[in-house]
């Protein structure tokens, strides 16, 4: 999706804001199709894109699945570094209130994803967090979680 400019800027980047201007518009890297209708849809954003053995997998689609397990109270999705393809699917999960978090409740929502998404798109493995970082906006803050993971390790993508 592009927008015309109006002056936009990254604050103390400029870098990232030459990266993401396409002449006089400015792309914010929201990812989406056109159907047969003309009608816009959006899958998720660029940033956050997996690329997996060469297949892009969009986070947000995994996340709403997640989310439909009654003991998921919150869920982000992300690629972590694998040696043969690339990036790999990490889901982190706050459990919600009266389960417990571990061996079992993550085998539990992996066999959920099972039922709920293709193969390729489905977490390889869940790790569970007391509390998502989020900004007083509710904006998530997936840098957060997906850093640690990328430790001496470059982006793929």
């Amino acid at each position: 999706m592009t927008m015309s400019t109006g002056g936009f800027s990254y604050h103390k980047d400029e870098s990232k804001t030459k990266k993401n201007r396409i002449g006089d518009f400015f792309t914010v890297g929201d990812l989406g199709y056109l159907d047969e209708d003309g009608y816009l849809f959006l899958r998720d954003r660029k940033i956050d894109m997996i690329i997996s053995g060469g297949v892009n997998i969009y986070p947000a689609e995994i996340e709403a699945a997640l989310l439909t397990h009654p003991a998921v109270a919150d869920a982000a999705v992300f690629g972590i570094p694998h040696d043969d393809w690339g990036e790999e699917v990490k889901a982190v999960v706050e459990a919600a209130d009266g389960h417990e978090p571990g061996e079992s409740l993550a085998a539990d929502i992996l066999a959920h994803c099972e039922r709920q998404l293709a193969g390729y798109k489905r977490p390889k493995s869940v790790d569970f967090i007391a509390s998502m970082p989020r900004d007083p906006n509710g904006k998530l803050y997936k840098r957060r979680l997906r850093d640690p993971y990328w430790e001496g390790h470059t982006r793929a993508m």
